[in-house]
């Protein structure tokens, strides 16, 4: 009799461990090297993040990157085969998530990265039917500068840019998109993100003459071609990416950044939005807990772009929990499956609304031209 009652104790731990088995969110950012100050809001972020959802319990496995294509590598391998994690979100920046796509695909595990690259979720495909991102695309925003040029009568535009996926996305997408625009395109230039020199490039761009040249970096090493092009007195438009939109690439660029027009997501500027558009609160949402934790002023998109993931995981697991337990094939399913469903999401950078063939999910709604005046972000009607 003691031992039947020992058996049914242990068989009943059993289930209730399965029963209450914890979400294992995997989530690698680039919080060192170039890309930290895309990378530290991020990590900030998910300390902000709901630890239970639908009754059950959440557990977030932050890794650091490094900025670093192979570590990144090596930790998506870690969280998947040692970890055991249902979902990746990561990671920070467009090389990073790229190279993880074959991993997470193998796996079959859905990943939600958080950089800008259309290549990371385009076309979807066998491997890319695993993966989602927060982040607007390097074409939406590309439209929007286009635009923007056209319509302030600028003719030739030159090129700088990382000199790496991020880079050369945005150079393809960008220069086609001009093409249509009848924007000239007179000349292109790459450095690296941790270069500290790039007057060679600068000197090769002011050759041309252009009436505006695109700056496509991201973070605080985007400020150096502009800083250089402000030293060598080019008096041109100068526009960069959606990659600079945080308060340290205010920092650093300083009194070489006024002046700057760039696309945004409208979490950078929620509270200068119309109350009738239809992310400002739960953009402010966002921005009021950051602050509570981190500051005023503190906020940047990039932190915006995990939280979007966070909301976007929220609202896949219920569904997912229906197909499957946590740490199951058919659960990472579910979850796949959700996230591809997901209609009308109201987040902070947009509102996501995906199908078989778009992973990322946001309209117009999803970016403003903003112009920085006075070391702030200013949005243009």
């Amino acid at each position: 009799m003691k031992i039947k009652t020992i058996v049914a104790a242990l068989l009943s731990a059993g289930v209730a461990t399965l029963a209450f088995a914890d979400i294992n969110v995997g989530v690698l950012v680039s919080a060192t090297g170039p890309a930290a100050s895309l990378g530290i809001p991020e990590k900030n972020t998910f300390a902000l993040m709901p630890t239970t959802i639908a009754g059950e319990k959440v557990k977030y496995i932050v890794l650091d990157d490094a900025s670093d294509t192979t570590t990144a590598v090596k930790n998506t391998r870690k969280l998947l085969t040692e970890d055991k994690v249902d979902v990746i979100i990561g990671s920070t920046i467009t090389p990073n998530s790229l190279a993880m796509v074959d991993i997470v695909a193998e796996a079959e595990t859905p990943m939600i990265s958080m950089a800008a690259s259309a290549r990371i979720v385009e076309p979807v495909d066998a491997k890319r039917r695993w993966v989602f991102k927060t982040p607007q695309n390097d074409v939406q925003m590309s439209t929007a500068i286009t635009e923007h040029m056209s319509n302030s009568g600028v003719k030739t535009v030159a090129f700088i840019g990382f000199a790496d996926a991020y880079g050369e996305g945005w150079w393809q997408e960008f220069s086609k998109i001009a093409e249509v625009r009848k924007l000239k395109m007179v000349a292109s230039e790459r450095f690296n993100r941790a270069d500290t020199s790039v007057t060679g490039q600068v000197l090769k761009l002011m050759s041309t003459n252009p009436d505006a040249i695109l700056i496509a970096g991201s973070g605080t090493p985007a400020a150096l071609p502009q800083k250089a092009l402000k030293e060598k007195g080019y008096k041109g438009r100068i526009y960069q990416t959606h990659g600079v939109a945080n308060n340290d690439f205010l920092r650093v660029c300083g009194r070489d950044c006024e002046g700057t027009f760039l696309p945004a997501g409208p979490v950078l500027v929620a509270a200068q939005l119309p109350d009738t558009n239809p992310v400002k609160k739960t953009a402010l949402n966002y921005i009021a807990k950051y602050e509570k934790a981190h500051g005023p002023g503190s906020v940047s998109t990039f932190g915006a772009h995990a939280w979007d993931a966070g909301l976007l995981l929220a609202n896949a697991i219920p569904v997912a929990l229906k197909k499957g337990k946590p740490g199951s094939k058919e659960f990472r399913l579910g979850l796949r499956d959700a996230l591809e469903a997901t209609n009308n999401l109201y987040a902070a950078h947009g509102v996501y609304s995906m199908t078989a063939t778009d992973h990322l999910g946001l309209d117009q709604r999803s970016r403003v031209m903003v112009k920085i005046e006075g070391g702030k972000w200013v949005v243009q009607k």
